[in-house]
C-alpha cells in the first residue's frame, strides 16, 4: 500500500500560516519603520563606537527586536534565546543567514538609549500623525480611563525593599500595589492619543485634563471623575464634560419616571462610548501580555507603555491601513 504521508496528488503542499506569522506579516506591513527609523537614527549615531569590537546592528533590527519584545512580553535574555531559536524571529528582524545575533547587553542598550531621549512618546506621535493622515484618528473627542498595572510586591530581592515609586491602592474591596495607566482614546475610533504614568495610588481625576490633546470638543468618563469640570486646571478648557452618575445613583433612578428615563438613556449611550477605552486595555494585556510591570521605576515603564499603545493603536486599524495602501 503507499504511503499515504507521501502523496500530494500532484499538488505542492502549502503549510498554513500560523497566526503569529499571520501577526508579524500584518505588522511589517503597517508599522512605519521608515519614520522611525529616522527618529531613532540621529540619537544613536556614534552610541556603539565607545563600545568598540564588532560593528553595530541596524536601527530597523533592533527596532524589529524591540517589538517583538513588546508584543510577546519577553525579558532581554528571553529575547536573545528566542532569536537563536526562533527563524521566524531572525526573519522579521532581518537577521535570517546572519552571523552573529544581538545578546542580551546589545538588546538592553538599545531600550536604554530610547529611554535615554526620551523616545518612546515621539514614537507614539510619528504613529499617531501617520493614522491621523490616513483619517483613522478624527480627535473630536477624548475618552479618559485608568488601569493599574501590578508589580511585585515582595520584599524579597537584591535591594530587600518593594520599589519606592510603586504603590499600594484599594478598589473595592481589594488592595492592589503597582502602578496606573491613565489613557486618553479617540472617542470615535478607540485609538490612544495620550498615555500617563503615575503610581497606583493616584487619584484617576488629577491627571485627566493632561490626558487632552487640545482639539476635542467632548470628554467622557466614568463615575470616578466626578467634579472634573471644577478643578482648577479644567477651568478655561473649552470641552463639554460627560461623566458617568455614580452607581448608586443610577440605580436609585424611577424608571416610571419620564425624566428618570431620559437620564438612563443618556447614561446608556455615554456607556457605549466610554467601552472603547476598554478594548486599548485587554489588547495590553491580555493579547500581549502586559498585566504585569516589567521594569523598577515609573519612567521605564511608561515608556514600555507608550510604545505598546502606540503599536496596538496600528494592530486595532491594520485591516482599514491595508485596504488603503491596497486601493
Amino acid at each position: 500500500m503507499a504511503d499515504m504521508t507521501q502523496m500530494t496528488f500532484g499538488l505542492d503542499p502549502l503549510p498554513k500560516k500560523t497566526r503569529k506569522e499571520v501577526f508579524l506579516d500584518e505588522m511589517n506591513l503597517v508599522v512605519p519603520w521608515g519614520e522611525l527609523v529616522a527618529l531613532i537614527q540621529p540619537h544613536a549615531r556614534g552610541a556603539h563606537q565607545a563600545l568598540g569590537g564588532r560593528p553595530p546592528f541596524a536601527i530597523e533590527t533592533m527596532l524589529r527586536i524591540h517589538c517583538l519584545q513588546l508584543w510577546w512580553n519577553l525579558s532581554d535574555p528571553a529575547m536573545e534565546e528566542e532569536l537563536h531559536e526562533r527563524p521566524l524571529y531572525r526573519r522579521f528582524a532581518g537577521l535570517q543567514g546572519a552571523a552573529r545575533m544581538p545578546d542580551e547587553s546589545t538588546i538592553l542598550r538599545f531600550r536604554h538609549l530610547l529611554e535615554k531621549h526620551e523616545l518612546a512618546p515621539k514614537i507614539m506621535a510619528v504613529i499617531n500623525a501617520g493614522l491621523a493622515r490616513q483619517g483613522l484618528m478624527l480627535k473630536t473627542g477624548t475618552v479618559v480611563d485608568a488601569t493599574i498595572i501590578a508589580a511585585p510586591s515582595s520584599s524579597k530581592n537584591n535591594r530587600g525593599e518593594r520599589d519606592p515609586q510603586m504603590h499600594q491602592t484599594k478598589k473595592g474591596k481589594q488592595w492592589h500595589f503597582g502602578m496606573k495607566a491613565h489613557i486618553g482614546v479617540d472617542a470615535q475610533s478607540g485609538l490612544v492619543h495620550t498615555v500617563i504614568g503615575t503610581a497606583a495610588n493616584v487619584n484617576d481625576v488629577t491627571q485627566a485634563t493632561q490626558l487632552l490633546h487640545g482639539q476635542e470638543t467632548d470628554v467622557f468618563a466614568d463615575a470616578g471623575y466626578q467634579g472634573v469640570d471644577k478643578r482648577q486646571e479644567a477651568q478655561g478648557l473649552a470641552v463639554d464634560w460627560h461623566i458617568a452618575m455614580r452607581p448608586g445613583k443610577r440605580a436609585a433612578l424611577e424608571l416610571s419616571n419620564a425624566l428618570a428615563a431620559k437620564i438612563e438613556q443618556l447614561e446608556k449611550i455615554k456607556a457605549s462610548i466610554r467601552a472603547k477605552v476598554e478594548h486599548p486595555f485587554r489588547l495590553i494585556k491580555q493579547q500581549f501580555g502586559h498585566a504585569k510591570v516589567r521594569y523598577r521605576g515609573l519612567a521605564k515603564n511608561t515608556a514600555r507603555l507608550q510604545v505598546m499603545f502606540a503599536l496596538g493603536n496600528l494592530w486595532m486599524v491594520r485591516k482599514a491601513i491595508l485596504q488603503g495602501t491596497q486601493a
